[in-house]
């Protein structure tokens, strides 16, 4: 094979795996996200304590959009809890992420699951 041929092979190639369009595994996002905890909040990750809303991917454009909320507006670890929840969104074939902080709704202890209420005694 001449070096041309190799070199039309290799841009072929590219050309395919640039329109691929690459899973993103939700699933490893959530798990990693069950290694994030609000210091305020011992014992309980921010996934089951209920403070994310939504986690939207997007395949074809390799991103995360991720919804969530803080148990109070005036949370001392906010910049860190975002922090970890973007570092846990960074899976494979992730190549941008979207970390959106809202309170609306705000939090309350009617959004922590019963799963988790029971498993702490609440």
């Amino acid at each position: 094979m001449t070096p041309h041929e190799k070199l039309k092979l290799l841009r072929k190639k590219v050309e395919r795996e640039k329109d691929a369009v690459l899973p993103i595994d939700k699933q490893h996002i959530i798990n990693n996200l069950k290694n994030v905890y609000d210091p305020e909040m011992s014992g309980v990750n921010i996934y089951e304590l209920g403070l994310i809303y939504t986690i939207d991917t997007d395949e074809k454009e390799g991103s995360v959009e991720l919804t969530h909320t803080l148990t109070s507006a005036w949370c001392p670890y906010a910049d860190e809890i975002i922090h970890a929840i973007h570092k846990a969104c960074e899976v494979e074939n992730v190549d941008s992420i979207n970390i959106i902080t809202t309170f609306d709704p705000p939090f309350s202890m009617d959004m922590v699951p019963e799963e988790t209420k029971l498993m702490m005694g609440w």
